[in-house]
């Protein structure tokens, strides 16, 4: 079986939806870490390209996140892809330095 672009993309997101919570609260004034809210970077972050408004907003609103993706196994290949460096630069969202 030949996978699509499709296939591919409803394929990943099926496998993160398993391995990471969703939202069921929202908690003011604390910045909650939900990888799936990063879904609308996937385009940008697979195939290149300018990122969305919409990545660009949750990337600003995840930045304290992004050290403990890179850090995750289950996520530092995207997380430290050249794609993911170039989404950082284009919604001008510092890269992290993590130790």
């Amino acid at each position: 079986m030949k996978f699509t672009t499709p296939m591919f993309i409803t394929f990943v997101i099926v496998v993160m939806s398993s391995f990471f919570p969703t939202r069921e609260t929202e908690v003011d004034c604390i910045a909650e870490c939900f990888p799936l809210d990063l879904i609308p970077c996937f385009p940008s972050m697979a195939f290149g390209g300018t990122p969305c408004k919409e990545c660009c907003d949750k990337l600003t609103e995840q930045k304290s996140c992004l050290c403990s993706y890179i850090q995750d196994p289950m996520l530092s290949t995207f997380a430290s892809s050249p794609n993911a460096g170039k989404i950082l630069v284009a919604c001008k969202v510092p890269v992290p330095s993590c130790s």
